[in-house]
């Protein structure tokens, strides 16, 4: 018989109270705890607890309610958040997801709605977790080497990472010259050679194992072939096959795709989500953007998912982002700034930017660019879930 699961209520409203013990009552599988108002007692509380369930009010003070929710989200794994607020809005929903919460009720209460949501909460508690079927796939790509697409590569998906604490796979596809793993001053074990001869054995647990994870992040890393006669044997069609399995597990899947366009890369862009065509500032690069996006074109890529994402970026360039716009005759999507000691400081240590220099302007470029993708995948997400809530 399945035991109850302690349950902490935090909310400044008496009444709130009351009506969330009444109905939990009325749920046989939670075990409301004593009222608790101190952070850190709810947090030595919960950090003892097998299971456990923390139902949040944010009505009032929402800006700390939000930063304790990341804190337990983050450190206490098999705790499952609700969160309630009076006044909901997208913008908050997107940032209770982003702390972690799994769900969101507006207030006042409709009965229903809880017993529904604590329904699902019960569940994700003693079921095995359902396979992801959302997982967006996101290709770095350029025809032109040296400029930036394995910096951007790398640092885009740990930081995908510690927003979204969800798992994000880093794909080196760079299968002659990889340089992720050097970026990322790993040493891995296995490589996407020794993924692919496997793919069918794959199951969770061996696919999480043969990739590397990243420091005590949610990242994790697959790195290219060590043996140029390895990186022959992969096929277009094996791609295509592990992309599939990858899909099932993780959330994000960033591909630090191959400078070329034969038929494994070409493969790697067609299933992906959005790619990102990384250019600088001169006629050159400029260029060899254009010949690739009229690639794209006869390749039938949609326009929303090529976009153009401009590194070393310098207000004082002498080809401006205008001119960059009329030549491509694409908006620019992103612009990542030039900060030459910091990035050579990061690839040099074989340490992301956000570790030499959190407060630089790269690195705060990197993390708005990560939320900006979460923010509109978010946003898209929400407003279908909670649709009825926000209007």
């Amino acid at each position: 018989m399945q035991n109850k699961v302690p349950t902490i209520i935090l909310t400044d409203n008496d009444q709130t109270r009351s009506v969330l013990e009444l109905y939990l009552q009325e749920f046989e599988h939670f075990d409301v705890m004593d009222k608790f108002v101190e952070y850190t007692e709810i947090y030595d509380i919960l950090s003892t607890l097998d299971k456990s369930v923390f139902v949040v009010d944010i009505s009032h003070n929402p800006d700390a309610k939000l930063d304790f929710i990341g804190e337990v989200s983050r450190n206490i794994h098999n705790c499952k958040i609700l969160v309630l607020s009076d006044s909901p809005s997208v913008g908050l929903i997107v940032r209770v997801m982003r702390a972690g919460a799994k769900e969101f009720l507006a207030l006042p209460l409709i009965k229903t709605e809880f017993i529904d949501a604590l329904s699902r909460i019960n569940e994700s508690l003693y079921c095995a977790p359902k396979k992801n079927t959302k997982c967006k796939i996101i290709s770095i790509f350029s025809n032109k080497g040296g400029i930036g697409k394995t910096s951007i590569a790398s640092n885009l998906a740990l930081e995908l990472a510690k927003i979204t604490k969800e798992n994000v796979a880093l794909l080196d596809l760079n299968f002659q010259l990889g340089d992720i793993t050097t970026f990322m001053d790993l040493k891995p074990s296995f490589n996407i050679s020794y993924m692919l001869e496997n793919l069918d054995k794959m199951n969770d647990d061996f696919l999480l194992s043969t990739m590397e994870k990243y420091k005590s992040t949610s990242l994790y890393v697959l790195a290219d072939p060590p043996f140029f006669k390895q990186a022959a044997d992969i096929l277009p069609e094996h791609i295509t096959k592990l992309f599939s399995m990858l899909k099932k597990t993780f959330s994000y899947i960033v591909v630090d795709a191959e400078s070329s366009f034969d038929a494994k890369n070409i493969a790697a862009l067609t299933e992906s989500d959005l790619v990102f065509l990384v250019t600088i500032a001169n006629l050159p690069a400029l260029r060899n953007s254009q010949r690739c996006l009229e690639l794209f074109e006869r390749l039938g890529f949609d326009k929303n998912k090529t976009q153009i994402l401009l590194n070393r970026y310098m207000e004082n360039d002498e080809v401006s982002i205008d001119d960059i716009e009329n030549v491509l005759e694409r908006k620019v999507y992103w612009k990542i700034p030039n900060n030459y000691f910091t990035m050579m400081s990061s690839i040099n240590k074989g340490i992301p930017v956000s570790d030499i220099n959190p407060d630089s302007n790269v690195a705060k470029s990197y993390r708005d660019l990560a939320l900006h993708l979460t923010d509109s995948i978010y946003r898209t997400n929400l407003m279908k879930k909670y649709e009825n809530v926000i209007n």
